[in-house]
């Protein structure tokens, strides 16, 4: 089976279970479970409000749900272990069961709701949130909230530190959902602090060495040191600059050193280059004017020639006309 299938096995199992022991020890306060798979076998931790009811006499019943969760959820070696709750106001397991049965004796919703949140607060949590959804007061459902104190609603601390319970009130008129959220008194939330008073700031102060004044001096250079540090300082850098100075020199007088054509070459170059382009012009323009000259005469022969062809035709056909009025 792959790792992801496993988890989902693992989750609704757990899921199962937790149901199980809700419906099987709801009178005796079942306040939550713990499940820790080990090498002897499967290690189950309950919390319960009355132990005593959960175990049973004899161990009757602990052994009668040992022996439940052996055939019905396959668990290999089940081992349970019965923990009471210390304060049963700050399990909100607990309390969203309690609030659902006093609901379904027929307590009003706001009375319950502001008598239940404010006992949770006198127990000593940080912060506490009540829901009632459905249909709390008539046919139409609707969503009923309590607050008090501190609560937080998302990021890490409301998933590690927040304690969430669930409970479910049948009514006549239809079914009420209660959820329930506390911080308890233990809790350290990322934002806390403390401000102390009538406290000394030398007693959070990081301890600083103990030389004095004087030996921290000492160590420092004198006014006669730190001079002749500088004018050295001051010498070398004179020194640097000199050596680029003469760098810059060398540089300059190798430059010098290259051959410059003078202006004079450079324009008997020139006026060359123009005559030389001046006669390929003449050239190919003699050339041109030379071929439009015979092209203009060969078209003047040709139409003399049309011409004279012209009138000869214009002629026979006179003297044919003579011929026939004879």
């Amino acid at each position: 089976m792959a790792d992801e299938q496993q988890f989902i096995e693992d989750g609704l199992q757990r899921t199962q279970i937790d149901e199980f022991f809700g419906d099987e020890l709801g009178r005796a306060g079942y306040g939550g479970m713990e499940v820790a798979k080990t090498p002897m076998g499967t290690q189950i931790v309950l919390k319960a409000e009355k132990p005593g009811m959960v175990i049973g006499k004899g161990g009757k019943n602990i052994r009668k749900i040992t022996t439940e969760l052996e055939e019905r959820f396959n668990l290999e070696d089940p081992q349970v272990d019965v923990q009471e709750v210390d304060e049963p106001d700050l399990n909100a397991r607990i309390v969203a069961d309690r609030l659902a049965n006093a609901l379904e004796r027929g307590w009003y919703f706001r009375k319950a709701g502001h008598t239940t949140i404010d006992r949770i607060m006198e127990s000593g949590a940080k912060g506490a949130e009540i829901v009632l959804s459905g249909k709390v007061t008539g046919a139409r459902s609707r969503v009923e909230k309590f607050n008090r104190g501190y609560i937080k609603h998302n990021g890490e601390p409301a998933e590690e530190i927040v304690d969430h319970g669930i409970g479910t009130a049948v009514m006549k008129l239809g079914t009420i959902g209660v959820q329930v959220k506390i911080i308890p008194p233990e809790a350290e939330l990322p934002d806390d602090f403390e401000v102390y008073e009538d406290m000394e700031v030398e007693d959070y102060v990081a301890d600083v060495s103990d030389e004095s004044v004087e030996e921290l001096l000492e160590g420092e250079p004198e006014d006669g040191e730190a001079a002749e540090a500088e004018s050295e300082s001051d010498e070398e850098s004179a020194e640097d600059a000199e050596v680029d100075e003469e760098v810059v020199e060398e540089v300059v007088e190798e430059e010098d050193d290259v051959d410059v054509p003078e202006s004079e070459e450079i324009e008997d170059e020139l006026e060359d280059l123009d005559e030389a382009v001046d006669e390929e012009l003449d050239e190919e323009t003699e050339a041109e004017a030379e071929e439009l000259m015979d092209e203009m005469e060969e078209a003047d022969e040709d139409s003399k020639a049309d011409a004279a062809d012209e009138e000869s035709e214009a002629d026979a056909d006179a003297d044919e006309e003579e011929g026939d009025d004879e």
